[in-house]
């Protein structure tokens, strides 16, 4: 990838899912094992007597490491629970030009939010964005209007409000926004996901070629649905991934590795293997393209924004 979102690159950390080499035989277990489920299928201490168990065991199963799954969880509630100081001005916020909006008026209920990107900043914190497109067509707006934005920065998601101060058209139609108020950080739901139909290229984490092409018909900025011809792993297993994202009139280049979470059969198109990949960590750039290409594929941005936790 090219240009995406989340944090720092960190060391990498046992794999949850087991491989059959993972699993001993003969010997007591140190860990517990679990279905993919939360299932248990082994306790601690328990024995695999022979090889043929072994295979049986990850023929109608995916054998995962309890205390490795227990110790994510953990960390993932840790910080949920531990909060973020919330932005109080436009600084805070760390957003950049071409920064993805969502805007809409505070006139009416229930209106849709419509696509802006930032063009510029001033000193004193005030906004310069693109007029807001509904339909390749600007949406109206009114001088001293209040408008509800939604903004995808490098690391979050935040909702505040702005007045229109001016409607520019010279050298070319922008608006003005007032500083942001009422600034709030929003936490993503892991799980936003869209429908896509993007060529994927794939490969082996070992081979530097990609030896074949699949579609991605499902897509968030942590992962994707690949449906291929053939299954192209085991869960726990990584691919080398290369596709194409555009969000607006900017194209993005993902390269990324990521691994395998869950095999299926596509139940839209017989014979080909359906893959549940997660990406491994992702560079800013392209986290933020992933995240842009997901906005733009909401029916409303609003509903996308309540979904978060």
């Amino acid at each position: 990838m090219s240009s995406s979102i989340v944090e720092e690159p960190v060391a990498a950390t046992p794999s949850a899912a087991l491989a059959r080499e993972d699993l001993p035989v003969g010997t007591p277990l140190a860990w517990a094992v679990t279905d993919h489920d939360g299932t248990v299928l082994l306790e601690k201490d328990a024995l695999v007597s022979t090889e043929g168990d072994r295979d049986f065991l990850f023929q109608h199963f995916k054998p995962r490491r309890r205390d490795i799954d227990e110790a994510a969880r953990s960390g993932a509630s840790l910080a949920a629970t531990t909060e973020l100081p919330q932005p109080t001005c436009l600084a805070d916020m760390h957003l950049t030009i071409g920064a993805l909006l969502g805007m809409r008026s505070q006139i009416g209920m229930g209106r849709p939010m419509h696509p802006s990107r930032v063009i510029g900043f001033a000193p004193n914190q005030t906004l310069f964005v693109t007029p807001p497109l509904q339909d390749g067509r600007p949406v109206p707006l009114a001088v001293n209007e209040n408008v509800d934005i939604v903004a995808i920065a490098s690391q979050a998601v935040y909702r505040f409000t702005c007045t229109v101060e001016a409607l520019c058209t010279y050298p070319f139609n922008y608006v003005v926004l007032s500083p942001p108020g009422a600034i709030r950080r929003l936490r993503e739901r892991r799980s936003i996901r869209v429908r896509a139909h993007l060529a994927v290229r794939y490969g082996s984490e070992a081979n530097d070629l990609y030896d074949g092409l699949g579609i991605a018909n499902g897509i968030s900025a942590l992962g994707l649905s690949l449906a291929a011809s053939k299954t192209l792993g085991r869960v726990g297993e990584r691919l080398r991934l290369s596709f194409w994202v555009k969000s607006g009139d900017v194209e993005t280049l993902i390269e990324t590795r990521a691994v395998i979470r869950n095999l299926q059969a596509d139940e839209m198109e017989k014979g080909l293997t359906m893959h549940g990949l997660e990406f491994d960590v992702l560079e800013p750039g392209q986290q933020t393209a992933l995240k842009a290409f997901v906005f733009d594929r909401q029916d409303d941005a609003y509903i996308w924004t309540n979904m978060t936790r």
